[in-house]
Protein backbone atom coordinates (compact mmCIF):
# COMPACT_ATOMS: atom_id res chain seq x y z
CA UNK A 1 0.00 0.00 0.00
CA UNK A 2 1.65 3.20 -1.14
CA UNK A 3 1.65 6.30 0.99
CA UNK A 4 -1.31 8.65 0.86
CA UNK A 5 -0.15 11.21 3.41
CA UNK A 6 -1.02 14.81 2.54
CA UNK A 7 1.99 16.64 1.17
CA UNK A 8 3.08 20.10 2.26
CA UNK A 9 5.23 22.49 0.33
CA UNK A 10 8.87 21.34 0.31
CA UNK A 11 11.22 23.08 2.74
CA UNK A 12 14.16 22.22 0.51
CA UNK A 13 15.58 19.29 -1.42
CA UNK A 14 17.37 17.58 1.49
CA UNK A 15 16.60 16.60 5.07
CA UNK A 16 18.89 14.77 7.50
CA UNK A 17 17.15 12.35 9.86
CA UNK A 18 18.83 11.29 13.11
CA UNK A 19 17.13 8.69 15.33
CA UNK A 20 18.37 9.08 18.88
CA UNK A 21 17.97 7.29 22.19
CA UNK A 22 19.80 8.79 25.17
CA UNK A 23 22.42 10.54 23.04
CA UNK A 24 22.59 13.77 25.06
CA UNK A 25 26.38 13.66 25.21
CA UNK A 26 26.80 13.63 21.43
CA UNK A 27 23.64 14.79 19.67
CA UNK A 28 24.36 18.52 19.94
CA UNK A 29 27.75 18.13 18.31
CA UNK A 30 26.37 15.86 15.57
CA UNK A 31 23.56 18.30 14.71
CA UNK A 32 25.95 21.26 14.79
CA UNK A 33 28.39 19.59 12.42
CA UNK A 34 25.63 18.74 9.93
CA UNK A 35 24.27 22.28 9.97
CA UNK A 36 27.77 23.68 9.51
CA UNK A 37 28.32 21.39 6.53
CA UNK A 38 24.94 21.74 4.80
CA UNK A 39 22.16 24.28 4.50
CA UNK A 40 19.34 21.85 5.29
CA UNK A 41 16.83 20.88 7.94
CA UNK A 42 18.08 18.41 10.54
CA UNK A 43 15.40 16.32 12.24
CA UNK A 44 16.13 14.38 15.41
CA UNK A 45 13.63 11.65 16.22
CA UNK A 46 13.86 11.26 19.99
CA UNK A 47 12.96 7.65 20.80
CA UNK A 48 11.56 8.40 24.28
CA UNK A 49 14.96 9.26 25.73
CA UNK A 50 15.27 9.63 29.49
CA UNK A 51 18.11 12.14 29.30
CA UNK A 52 18.46 15.60 27.69
CA UNK A 53 18.68 14.35 24.10
CA UNK A 54 15.68 16.40 22.91
CA UNK A 55 16.83 19.57 24.65
CA UNK A 56 20.40 19.33 23.35
CA UNK A 57 19.16 18.69 19.81
CA UNK A 58 16.89 21.76 19.92
CA UNK A 59 19.68 23.95 21.28
CA UNK A 60 21.86 22.85 18.37
CA UNK A 61 19.16 23.89 15.90
CA UNK A 62 17.39 20.62 15.08
CA UNK A 63 13.72 20.00 14.62
CA UNK A 64 12.81 17.40 17.25
CA UNK A 65 10.10 14.77 16.82
CA UNK A 66 9.53 13.38 20.34
CA UNK A 67 8.15 9.85 20.62
CA UNK A 68 6.10 9.20 23.75
CA UNK A 69 6.93 5.48 23.67
CA UNK A 70 10.17 3.89 22.42
CA UNK A 71 9.64 2.51 18.91
CA UNK A 72 13.17 1.25 18.32
CA UNK A 73 15.56 2.25 15.56
CA UNK A 74 13.26 1.46 12.66
CA UNK A 75 10.17 3.02 14.26
CA UNK A 76 12.14 6.23 14.79
CA UNK A 77 13.54 6.23 11.26
CA UNK A 78 10.12 5.52 9.75
CA UNK A 79 8.69 8.45 11.72
CA UNK A 80 11.37 10.62 10.13
CA UNK A 81 10.57 9.23 6.68
CA UNK A 82 6.91 10.11 7.14
CA UNK A 83 7.97 13.64 8.06
CA UNK A 84 10.20 13.84 4.98
CA UNK A 85 7.43 12.59 2.71
CA UNK A 86 4.81 14.91 4.19
CA UNK A 87 7.05 17.95 3.75
CA UNK A 88 7.97 17.12 0.18
CA UNK A 89 11.69 16.41 0.56
CA UNK A 90 13.44 14.92 -2.46
CA UNK A 91 16.28 13.29 -0.51
CA UNK A 92 16.45 11.99 3.06
CA UNK A 93 19.74 11.08 4.70
CA UNK A 94 19.80 8.93 7.82
CA UNK A 95 22.74 8.97 10.22
CA UNK A 96 23.44 7.93 13.79
CA UNK A 97 23.47 10.30 16.73
CA UNK A 98 26.48 8.76 18.46
CA UNK A 99 29.13 10.59 16.46
CA UNK A 100 30.44 7.73 14.32
CA UNK A 101 29.09 9.16 11.04
CA UNK A 102 30.79 12.26 9.69
CA UNK A 103 28.80 15.20 8.36
CA UNK A 104 31.42 15.58 5.65
CA UNK A 105 30.34 12.19 4.25
CA UNK A 106 26.80 13.33 3.44
CA UNK A 107 27.80 14.91 0.14
CA UNK A 108 29.29 11.57 -0.93
CA UNK A 109 26.13 9.58 -0.25
CA UNK A 110 23.76 12.03 -1.93
CA UNK A 111 25.86 12.50 -5.07
CA UNK A 112 24.72 9.26 -6.84
CA UNK A 113 21.11 10.19 -6.12
CA UNK A 114 21.52 13.70 -7.48
CA UNK A 115 23.03 12.24 -10.65
CA UNK A 116 20.16 9.69 -10.81
CA UNK A 117 22.52 6.71 -10.70
CA UNK A 118 20.83 5.24 -7.61
CA UNK A 119 17.66 5.41 -5.53
CA UNK A 120 19.37 4.40 -2.29
CA UNK A 121 23.01 4.94 -1.37
CA UNK A 122 24.82 3.37 1.57
CA UNK A 123 27.84 5.04 3.15
CA UNK A 124 30.08 1.99 3.41
CA UNK A 125 33.04 1.54 5.73
CA UNK A 126 34.15 -2.07 5.47
CA UNK A 127 37.30 -1.34 7.48
CA UNK A 128 35.17 -1.19 10.66
CA UNK A 129 34.16 -4.81 10.09
CA UNK A 130 35.42 -6.89 13.00
CA UNK A 131 35.05 -10.68 12.89
CA UNK A 132 31.44 -10.58 14.09
CA UNK A 133 30.44 -8.05 11.45
CA UNK A 134 32.20 -9.90 8.64
CA UNK A 135 30.55 -13.20 9.56
CA UNK A 136 27.14 -11.52 9.71
CA UNK A 137 27.67 -9.68 6.42
CA UNK A 138 28.73 -12.89 4.62
CA UNK A 139 25.73 -14.87 5.90
CA UNK A 140 23.26 -12.12 5.09
CA UNK A 141 24.61 -11.55 1.59
CA UNK A 142 24.07 -15.24 0.94
CA UNK A 143 20.52 -15.20 2.33
CA UNK A 144 19.34 -12.00 0.69
CA UNK A 145 21.28 -11.84 -2.60
CA UNK A 146 22.08 -8.22 -1.79
CA UNK A 147 25.24 -7.12 -3.59
CA UNK A 148 26.34 -4.74 -0.89
CA UNK A 149 29.53 -4.90 1.15
CA UNK A 150 28.48 -2.91 4.24
CA UNK A 151 24.97 -4.18 4.94
CA UNK A 152 24.56 -2.61 8.38
CA UNK A 153 25.67 1.00 7.87
CA UNK A 154 23.14 3.49 9.17
CA UNK A 155 24.50 6.27 6.97
CA UNK A 156 22.20 6.17 3.95
CA UNK A 157 20.54 8.45 1.42
CA UNK A 158 17.09 7.81 -0.05
CA UNK A 159 15.44 9.55 -2.99
CA UNK A 160 11.78 10.52 -3.18
CA UNK A 161 10.71 7.13 -4.55
CA UNK A 162 12.47 5.30 -1.72
CA UNK A 163 11.01 7.65 0.89
CA UNK A 164 7.54 6.93 -0.47
CA UNK A 165 8.14 3.16 -0.38
CA UNK A 166 9.34 3.27 3.21
CA UNK A 167 6.27 5.12 4.45
CA UNK A 168 4.03 2.37 3.08
CA UNK A 169 1.95 0.49 5.65
CA UNK A 170 3.89 -2.64 4.65
CA UNK A 171 6.95 -1.30 6.48
CA UNK A 172 5.34 -0.61 9.85
CA UNK A 173 6.64 -3.66 11.70
CA UNK A 174 10.16 -3.92 10.30
CA UNK A 175 12.68 -4.67 13.07
CA UNK A 176 16.26 -5.02 11.83
CA UNK A 177 15.87 -2.12 9.46
CA UNK A 178 19.37 -2.32 8.00
CA UNK A 179 18.73 -5.57 6.11
CA UNK A 180 14.96 -5.74 5.73
CA UNK A 181 14.71 -2.23 4.32
CA UNK A 182 17.27 -3.00 1.63
CA UNK A 183 15.53 -6.25 0.65
CA UNK A 184 12.17 -4.49 0.54
CA UNK A 185 13.47 -1.69 -1.67
CA UNK A 186 15.36 -4.07 -3.95
CA UNK A 187 12.20 -6.14 -4.40
CA UNK A 188 10.39 -2.91 -5.29
CA UNK A 189 12.79 -2.36 -8.18
CA UNK A 190 14.84 0.43 -6.63
CA UNK A 191 18.54 0.63 -7.39
CA UNK A 192 20.86 0.32 -4.37
CA UNK A 193 24.45 1.53 -4.46
CA UNK A 194 27.16 2.21 -1.93
CA UNK A 195 30.00 4.65 -1.69
CA UNK A 196 33.06 4.46 0.60
CA UNK A 197 33.13 6.78 3.60
CA UNK A 198 35.18 7.16 6.76
CA UNK A 199 33.65 6.54 10.17
CA UNK A 200 34.76 7.31 13.70
CA UNK A 201 34.55 5.12 16.77
CA UNK A 202 31.41 5.63 18.82
CA UNK A 203 31.87 8.35 21.40
CA UNK A 204 29.44 6.59 23.73
CA UNK A 205 27.30 3.48 23.82
CA UNK A 206 27.69 0.34 21.72
CA UNK A 207 26.18 -1.37 18.72
CA UNK A 208 22.79 -2.95 19.35
CA UNK A 209 23.78 -5.89 17.15
CA UNK A 210 27.55 -6.31 17.35
CA UNK A 211 28.35 -5.74 21.02
CA UNK A 212 28.40 -9.52 21.74
CA UNK A 213 28.30 -12.82 19.92
CA UNK A 214 24.96 -13.60 21.58
CA UNK A 215 23.48 -10.46 20.01
CA UNK A 216 25.02 -11.31 16.64
CA UNK A 217 23.62 -14.84 16.69
CA UNK A 218 20.17 -13.56 17.64
CA UNK A 219 20.34 -11.04 14.82
CA UNK A 220 21.33 -13.73 12.31
CA UNK A 221 18.62 -16.09 13.58
CA UNK A 222 15.83 -13.53 13.30
CA UNK A 223 16.96 -12.32 9.89
CA UNK A 224 17.45 -15.87 8.61
CA UNK A 225 13.93 -16.86 9.68
CA UNK A 226 12.57 -13.79 7.93
CA UNK A 227 14.44 -14.61 4.73
CA UNK A 228 13.52 -18.29 4.75
CA UNK A 229 9.85 -17.56 5.46
CA UNK A 230 9.73 -15.45 2.26
CA UNK A 231 7.30 -12.66 3.13
CA UNK A 232 5.65 -11.07 0.11
CA UNK A 233 8.34 -8.41 -0.23
CA UNK A 234 11.26 -10.87 -0.24
CA UNK A 235 12.87 -11.95 -3.54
Amino acid sequence: MRNSLPQERSRGPLVVLIPALNEASTIGRVVGEVKAELDCEVVVIDDASTDRTAEEARIAGATVLPLRLPLGAWGAIRTGMCYAFKHGYHVAVTMDGDGQHLASSIQSVIKPIESEHADVVIGACVERGNLARRVAWAVLRKLTSLRVEDLTSGLRAYNRAAISELTSSDTTLFDYQDIVVLVYLQKGGLKIAETPVEMCSRISGHSRIFHSWVAVLRYLLVTSVLCLSRPKFMP
